[in-house]
């Protein structure tokens, strides 16, 4: 295991038991966000860097029974937190790494990554397969509960012009892993950016 996925690992997994209660009510920004993917009935989503699973609920609402949610996390401690939560119930959680997806080329419709951009050791390849996965005119959404400006803040921190949020940086990086940016929104309340699969 490299050093970033050491140190990602140490991270959540020291605050993966409170997790949740740490962030109350972050639910309904959570289900505005699956709502802007579009999806439908029976298509197929995964959850990248799912956590604790609070995009499950609202990923499995939007597919109903027919469709296929998958939860995919570096950090068996979140897994294990998901499960405690009952959202194993929502979708199939699985220990992967984003980097190497245990899942067929082209086989999902679209892809959920809340809070995940930042914790990309490599976001232009990281990025590149989460498009591998995705069909054609599938969709991305890169979401965080708060933007970028109040992130940075809680952490004692201000953004910078070379964040790899920033619009400018993230367009073109998108662009070069297969996706083209079609919507992007950084206020307090949320930032959440959305990319077509191109191909």
């Amino acid at each position: 295991m490299s050093d970033d996925h050491t140190h990602v690992r140490e991270f959540f997994t020291a605050r993966a038991a409170d997790w949740d209660g740490r962030f109350p009510d972050d639910g309904p920004a959570y289900t505005a966000a699956v709502a802007a993917l579009g999806l439908r009935e029976g298509d197929r989503v995964l959850d990248a860097g799912c956590g604790t699973g609070r995009a499950l609920p609202p990923l499995r609402a939007a597919v109903g029974p027919s469709g296929t949610v998958l939860g995919v996390d570096l950090t068996p401690a979140m897994l294990e937190a998901a499960v405690r939560a009952g959202r194993g119930r929502d979708g199939r959680l699985l220990l992967a790494d984003v980097a190497a997806l245990p899942v067929r080329s082209g086989s999902l419709d679209a892809v959920f990554a809340a809070g995940l951009v930042a914790h990309l050791p490599r976001p232009a390849e990281n990025l590149r397969e989460l498009a591998r996965v995705v069909r054609p005119g599938g969709v991305l959404a890169l979401f965080h509960p708060i933007g970028r400006a109040a992130l940075a803040a809680r952490h004692g921190r201000q953004i910078t012009p070379d964040d790899l949020r920033a619009e400018g940086s993230l367009g073109p990086l998108l662009a070069g892993a297969g996706w083209r940016l079609t919507s992007y929104v950084d206020e307090d309340a949320r930032f959440l950016a959305l990319a077509v699969r191109e191909g």
